[in-house]
């Protein structure tokens, strides 16, 4: 290559680069602005928990001119945070705990024992991932009645568990797929039955899809207005967003006393996230890998 050539070259790679980095500019710009939008209704959110009304109606948007914490004091009284909190609570952990084991060992039993009789019970559960079950709700809420488990926790969870598990089980068999069985083969050489093989070699090696699932679980179960609304009744037994949904005013909502109820409701979520989320990161990336 002549030194004409070479200079050529060099300045068609110099313009493409250019040309990629202004491209990168644009990109980045874009997704900026895209950033901020998305952000503006959080921060109106919580910029508005800390003002007083007068402050929210003549500057919605502003900075607090002195921070104003007693809507968070009139949430948590309203709402009887403690009881809901506890309510909650209760229905997440059972929910997701019987929703992790359940799926997990059902999709175990798919990826190991291939079959026409197994195939067709998994293309079975599949149809709970098609079909929403609020198209039978109220053969549900009969059947609940039936079993007198309406207007308790243990009602809310049981429909909870069932509703999630199709998803759950299609996601972990895909992932027992990528499990060497040459492990549970020499979990079995060595004495090993199925139940403890299962606990012992697989079951811990599916951690990155069971961390995702269970703050997807969670976010699932928390966040549920209608399950707890068709079969929970009394307030002692209420969650969350049922008693946020008690405290919006037919005809207008104080905004300063919703958004503390918001706020309140999803910091749980939150904190659960960022204790997770290097999990949910391990998941994601394992499954690009192995997908």
């Amino acid at each position: 290559m002549n030194k004409r050539a070479f200079s050529t070259q060099t300045a068609r790679s110099l313009s493409y680069f250019k040309k990629g980095a202004k491209g990168d500019i644009i990109l980045e710009v874009i997704l900026l602005v895209i950033a901020i939008i998305s952000l503006l209704p959080i921060y109106y959110m919580v910029n508005t928990t800390l003002r007083t009304p007068d402050q929210v109606i003549t500057s919605p948007f502003g900075f607090p001119e002195q921070l104003d914490l007693s809507g968070y004091v009139r949430a948590w009284n309203m709402m009887n945070y403690p009881n809901v909190f506890k309510n909650n609570l209760i229905i997440a952990v059972v929910s997701v705990s019987g929703v992790i084991l359940l799926s997990s060992m059902a999709a175990y039993a798919f990826a190991r024992r291939p079959g026409k009789v197994f195939n067709w019970l998994f293309v079975t559960i599949l149809i709970g991932v098609i079909m929403p079950f609020q198209v039978a709700t109220i053969q549900l809420f009969r059947v609940l009645t039936y079993l007198h488990l309406t207007d308790t926790l243990l009602g809310v969870i049981l429909v909870e568990i069932f509703v999630a598990v199709p998803f759950n089980v299609f996601l972990i068999k895909n992932f027992v797929n990528s499990v060497p069985i040459q492990l549970e083969e020499s979990a079995f050489i060595d004495g090993a039955g199925v139940w403890r093989t299962y606990w012992r070699i697989t079951f811990p090696l599916l951690q990155p899809v069971i961390a995702t699932l269970t703050v997807l679980d969670s976010l699932s179960v928390w966040n549920d207005f209608f399950t707890p609304l068709l079969i929970l009744h009394s307030r002692a037994k209420g969650v969350i967003l049922l008693e946020v949904y008690r405290n919006v005013g037919q005809f207008q909502t104080d905004w300063t006393n919703f958004f503390p109820m918001m706020i309140l409701g999803v910091a749980p979520l939150v904190i659960l996230y960022l204790f997770m989320q290097k999990y949910i990161v391990e998941g994601v990336s394992t499954g690009a890998v192995k997908g």
